[in-house]
């Protein structure tokens, strides 16, 4: 897929483009542009950086009122790349590097989480107490799809916990085959469900990767072409997961795939208070002892530790709390979001 070639004889033909003569030159680079990215078409087709620049330049024409027919520029000498290496040397199963080299700058990220009761943190920063038992996409769109299923946390209790997950990561033509992983309570593994440890035999296999980080309890899973990081975690007898996922993948969807709890949080049939009602299996005061002495910050993050040690009567959904803003701390890219206080 040669689109980043595209990409830099535009910026190159509009580069230094000034005075009245630029709306004339400007609509002739365009033509050039949208000429350059169908003959790309074929082979670009699941490509990111390429759907981008087709919408882009559309919009372009719009706005400058360039009618579609009219001479194009002969490509003029590309610009210097960001990488020292230069076009050829980019990796187009690298997300951020060539992000970097189309835009000039380092991708956006969002980040999600799921963990305990299930506490749903959104990409918008929304913060959900969910029941939602059963299978529920926290993710759905076109690179991921990953689905939680929950069972009750206590016999007789509306309250439930991740008991399974499973994330499927796409077939991406020129990067990975499609692979599935999945982890269930007491089988957290560091491998694909076909046994494998990458994205496969294509070129840019080695772009997905597993990674453990503690044997059966936490694993890593680097999407590198698609910019994007998930931990999975065996906390007690619950699952976590989280994400950190580059801003255009996660806006990667239809208006049919509109559940996705990542998104939208939890339907508001399906929320929760974290006020426990009635008699709980630990003391409330309880719990919030054992919760201070891992989340000493009195966030939504040890609001969740509190609700789950009162209902479970499991000191370790401690950890999983933990372990939830552990990852929010490594994945979100402000730091000044990293709390939430409801």
């Amino acid at each position: 897929c040669k689109i980043l070639r595209c990409n830099s004889e535009y910026v190159a033909a509009t580069l230094h483009l000034r005075g009245p003569e630029r709306g004339s030159a400007f609509c002739t680079a365009l033509r050039s542009y949208s000429l350059c990215t169908r003959r790309t078409a074929r082979t670009c087709r699941g490509d990111l950086a390429f759907h981008s620049a087709v919408h882009g330049i559309e919009d372009l024409m719009i706005q400058n009122n360039c009618s579609k027919e009219g001479p194009t520029a002969p490509p003029r000498p590309r610009p210097p790349a960001p990488n020292p290496h230069g076009f050829e040397s980019l990796d187009i199963c690298d997300y951020e590097q060539s992000f970097l080299y189309k835009h000039g700058r380092p991708p956006g990220f969002q980040h999600c989480a799921a963990f305990g009761d299930p506490h749903i943190r959104t990409f918008h920063h929304d913060f959900h107490t969910c029941r939602v038992e059963g299978s529920w996409p926290l993710l759905d769109n076109d690179y991921l799809f990953v689905q939680a299923t929950s069972s009750p946390v206590a016999k007789g209790s509306n309250a439930t916990v991740t008991s399974k997950l499973t994330i499927i990561f796409k077939n991406m033509k020129e990067c990975i085959d499609q692979k599935v992983y999945q982890a269930e309570l007491d089988n957290v593994p560091a491998a694909f469900q076909d046994g494998s440890v990458n994205g496969g035999v294509r070129p840019g296999g080695s772009s997905l990767v597993i990674r453990e980080r503690s044997p059966g309890r936490h694993v890593e899973i680097r999407a590198g072409y698609i910019g994007t990081t998930i931990a999975v975690r065996q906390a007690g007898r619950q699952l976590s997961f989280s994400i950190r996922a580059a801003e255009e993948v996660a806006r990667a969807f239809s208006e049919e795939q509109d559940l996705q709890l990542c998104v939208g949080g939890c339907p508001h049939s399906q929320r929760m208070s974290r006020s426990p009602r009635g008699r709980g299996r630990v003391p409330a005061d309880t719990a919030r002892a054992l919760c201070r002495e891992m989340l000493p910050v009195e966030d939504v993050y040890f609001q969740s530790c509190v609700f789950d040690v009162v209902t479970s009567g499991d000191a370790n959904f401690t950890m999983a709390a933990h372990g939830a803003l552990e990852d929010a701390r490594l994945f979100l890219p402000d730091a000044e979001k990293l709390h939430i206080f409801q």
